[in-house]
């Protein structure tokens, strides 16, 4: 480091902050940090969409991690009406960006002038400091005023203030509270992390929070994939404070202006740069099976034939690593998984409607000159990452000694998708219809510095002998360390709080050059994403046309355009059970990564009835549901307990009926980004008392979900904002007070659901075996007015697989004044009927009912005193609009007197 001129009471401090020195780095406090010199703006170009400026080191250089940048450039572009995009880069070198290929750029042919835009930047000269505030109230979003900005080539820091108490939701992938807490540091760097811990980075990096006031809701991305740390301290000296530490890359900022009044305003923006979430088959929304234990081709039939005995509906068997020759990928093990018995599965699920998935991991055993194609392939197309000295990069999972594909080599596509051609062949190979891509971080086994993971290999038994011996083939199925200091690409001067210390621990080596010249180093967190969409396009080779299906363990910025994802190796524990739910909506109300769930019952760990039970219900409303544990725990599926068996029929059979409305939300989010689950506050964001709700969500944006979270209780405490409700089971209506309210005698087949006012749902008159099935059932509209009396909904079908679907039937529900009206455009052909209208919070028994403005007959309503609920029989061919009126319809003034707590 470079000792020439500097501060001589900094150098002091720095001097002291050495105390604090661990293995790779040195810790150094904000005190230190704050009174760095920054940098001065000078050269401002005022330009009609924007500006530009140079940034110049103010004085003394800090140098704390590297020496500081002298000049840097700054740009300011405001995008959209709602959008600044900030960024600042080295005005002397080139330095790492999120590659365009991986996420590409949104375009600003919508750019507008400063004074159009819904928020706007500020700066002071010198030091220089930035900030951006809502320009119809002036209020500030984010503020570097008294913390200087820090650009070194291996530390950038950012740092601005934030409210009492504030609301932050995102960053990263970690075990913590949907709202964030007010002290605490998140390490934004993709590890694998067994059991994910609280407090711990885990599979992903997503370097984006919404922040929600009372005032209204805002968004910031910092579009760079390095590592960092980005810190939340509620106790700061100077007052509440989100910090960025990062170790390389530039400053790449967009700044969403949100909305003052609807939250979910701010995803759409968000989706605009990340690209909107896939859509996905009708099928993928019913419920998945998988183990990582089947040991054989009896394990896995047995398994599809007890959930058909128990009425349990089964839409997608799934099998892990275990189906492999020695866990090598693109293998069957001819005993355990003979190719002509998985054949036979696989040709039973599709005989009966369901489907097929298998994993697939991105370790290519290394077995030259052993006939073992994959490896022989991907060597001849060079497509594997290399050491810094030129040869194949190799480490330690699953199968043993193992090489990487390199996403980035020209020819990696081409390789996985021939993988995929050849093992998955419709003809002579396994014809999966979705994929399953884990340990794509990429995990390693290999103990730092991993030098010779030959050794290590036979040292960790890997590959694991099977546990017992084969099946017969002809069974009938269907039957009732510390790493050394190379270089600063391994060890940079600052270290993030990586849960596995260094960097290159438990994943690939950092100082690794990918073959387009990009260093591991800065894209780790991009590897899992890009293999997602490569897998995305494996599959779209196979089916032309078709949707993909892909879950993957590892995402980025933008995944969700492609891919969808699950929350990776949780516990069988009922803090996981609780904490799923702000794993879900951190992936699908902020990361825009709506196909997302957690292995239901938990992954590790024996799972208990009762947890079962309860965690059978709450997967019933993730949007992607699976139950998944481990080989080395008791069975978990639905039909070994008979309680959770019913709990799971009960919770499936509601779910199976609101698939419609689910498909509905998931096409709405396709089109403009509007999160497919939300959080309360989403809903009440004027009541402060749903921002940090835990434990609630709205499943689309109006079904009230509020599970019972204590351990094996049979209560639960909701809260119910100010506003009309109705029991999602007997449809009486229900008055919001904004105050808790308790649940007894909540059984464990029972999960507590409340439709919200306002709201005409589409539903299913009944639950079935397979979705196939389901889409035969006929319609029926549940009308829940809000306390104006009022409803509208919206229904949207299509084929359920095509990508760009040949037509689709796209209808608008609308009530008032006891009249319900149908509409819209109806070229899909569902060829079924909508056979019944449920109008809720009905005052009295209505002397007439009109059908199209026909009178129908006494036969056929009738009226539920108790509940308030008329229910009007139709029967229309659903290929037209209709309307349905009741005679003597409910006031707001009638609703507020008849509804009850």
């Amino acid at each position: 480091m470079d000792p020439s001129p500097r501060n001589s009471a900094l150098r002091i401090l720095l001097a002291a902050a050495l105390l604090y020195a661990s293995a790779n780095a040195i810790f150094v406090g904000p005190s230190i940090l704050d009174v760095c010199p920054g940098y001065s703006a000078s050269n401002v170009r005022i330009k009609g969409d924007g500006l530009t400026a140079d940034l110049v080191l103010k004085g003394a250089p800090c140098d704390v991690f590297g020496n500081d940048i002298e000049k840097l450039s700054l740009s300011v572009v405001y995008e959209t009406v709602d959008r600044v995009h900030v960024k600042i880069t080295d005005a002397s070198a080139a330095r790492y960006e999120v590659p365009e290929s991986v996420l590409p750029r949104p375009d600003s042919e919508h750019a507008v002038s400063p004074q159009a835009a819904a928020i706007r930047f500020n700066y002071t000269a010198s030091p220089f400091s930035f900030s951006i505030h809502r320009a119809s109230t002036q209020e500030v979003l984010f503020t570097t005023h008294g913390h200087p900005l820090i650009f070194e080539p291996q530390y950038l820091r950012v740092k601005t203030k934030l409210p009492d108490n504030a609301n932050i939701y995102g960053l990263g992938e970690h075990t913590n509270a949907f709202r964030l807490p007010p002290d605490i540091t998140l390490a934004l760097w993709a590890s694998d992390v067994y059991g994910v811990p609280t407090n711990t980075n885990l599979y992903s990096s997503h370097p984006v929070y919404f922040e929600h006031r009372p005032t209204g809701t805002h968004g910031v991305l910092l579009l760079n994939s390095n590592g960092m740390d980005v810190k939340l301290t509620g106790s700061d000296a100077g007052g509440p404070a989100l910090e960025y530490n990062v170790i390389g890359g530039v400053l790449d900022f967009y700044f969403l202006a949100g909305s003052e009044t609807d939250p979910t305003a701010v995803a759409r923006q968000y989706a605009a740069i990340t690209g909107f979430p896939a859509e996905v088959p009708y099928w993928t929304f019913g419920l998945h099976q998988c183990r990582f234990g089947y040991q054989n081709f009896v394990d896995v039939a047995n398994v599809i034939t007890n959930y058909s005995v128990a009425g349990i509906p089964l839409e997608t068997m799934w099998t892990d690593i275990d189906y492999m020759d020695r866990l090598r990928a693109f293998t069957l093990d001819p005993d355990y998984f003979p190719l002509a018995r998985v054949r036979e599965i696989v040709d039973y699920l599709h005989a009966h409607n369901q489907k097929y998935v298998l994993t697939s991991d991105p370790a290519i055993p290394y077995l030259p000159n052993q006939n073992y194609l994959p490896y022989d392939n991907g060597n001849s197309l060079d497509v594997f990452m290399k050491s810094p000295n030129g040869s194949e990069y190799l480490s330690l999972v699953w199968p043993g000694v193992t090489v990487f594909p390199d996403w980035f080599h020209p020819k990696s596509a081409e390789f996985w998708k021939n993988e995929f051609a050849r093992f998955h062949d419709l003809q002579t190979g396994i014809d999966v219809d979705g994929a399953w891509i884990d340990v794509n971080e990429p995990a390693t086994f290999c103990i730092l510095p991993c030098d010779d993971p030959f050794q290590q290999a036979k040292d960790q038994n890997i590959p694991p002998a099977r546990p017992a011996p084969p099946p017969d083939r002809n069974t009938p199925i269907f039957v009732t360390s510390t790493l050394s200091r190379r270089d600063l690409y391994l060890n940079p001067p600052y270290a993030i709080s990586n849960g596995y210390g260094d960097i290159s621990s438990k994943t690939a080596h950092t100082n690794i050059k990918h073959a387009n010249g990009l260093m591991e180093y800065d894209t780790h967190n991009l590897y899992g994403t890009m293999m997602s969409v490569i897998t995305r396009d494996a599959l779209l080779a196979r089916r032309p046309g078709k949707r993909p299906f892909v879950i993957t363990r590892s995402t980025f910025v933008g995944a969700g355009a492609q891919v969808g994802k699950w929350l990776g190796d949780n516990m069988s524990l009922w803090e996981h059970y609780r904490f799923s739910i702000a794993g879900m909506l951190r992936y699908a109300s902020v990361f825009q990564v709506p196909m997302i769930g957690s292995d239901i019952c938990g992954f590790a760990g024996d799972t208990t009835e009762n947890l079962c039970a309860r965690w059978a219900m709450l997967g019933a409303f993730y949007p992607f549901m699976r139950n998944h544990n481990a080989d080395t725990t008791i069975p978990q599926e639905f039909y070994r307990w008979e309680t959770v068996a019913e709990a799971a029929r009960n919770a499936i059979g509601i779910r199976y009926r609101l698939m419609d409305y689910l498909y509905t939300a998931f096409h709405q989010a396709h089109v403009d980004g509007t999160p497919v689950l939300h959080p309360v506050w989403f809903k009440y964001p004027k009541d402060a008392n749903t921002y940090a709700i835990e434990y609630q969500f709205f499943f689309g944006d109006a079904v009230l979900v509020s599970p019972v979270t204590v351990d094996d209780a049979t209560a639960v405490l909701i809260y119910l904002p100010c506003d009309a409700f109705y029991d999602f089971v007997t449809l009486a209506p229900i008055a919001g007070h904004g105050s808790h309210v308790v649940l007894d005698n909540v059984n464990f087949t029972t999960i507590p659901l409340h439709i919200k006012g306002g709201t005409v749902l589409p539903l299913r008159t009944a639950s079935a075996m397979t979705t196939t099935e389901l889409r035969t059932n006929d319609f029926e509209f549940v009308v829940a007015p809000d306390a104006g009396g009022k409803a509208a909904g919206r229904l949207y079908v299509d084929d359920g697989e095509s990508i760009t679907p040949t037509a689709s039937t796209q209808v608008a529900m609308s009530f008032e004044s006891g009249t319900l009206d149908v509409s819209g455009k109806f070229g899909y052909a569902t060829g079924v009927n909508v056979s019944r209208i449920r109008f809720l919070a009905v005052g009295t028994a209505p002397k007439q009912v009109y059908l199209n403005s026909m009178v129908l007959k006494s036969t056929q309503f009738s009226y539920d005193t108790r509940n308030k609920v008329l229910d009007v029989t139709v029967r229309e061919p659903f290929v037209h609009g209709f309307s349905v009126q009741y005679e003597e319809y409910i006031s707001p003034h009638q609703l507020t007197a008849y509804t009850n707590t």
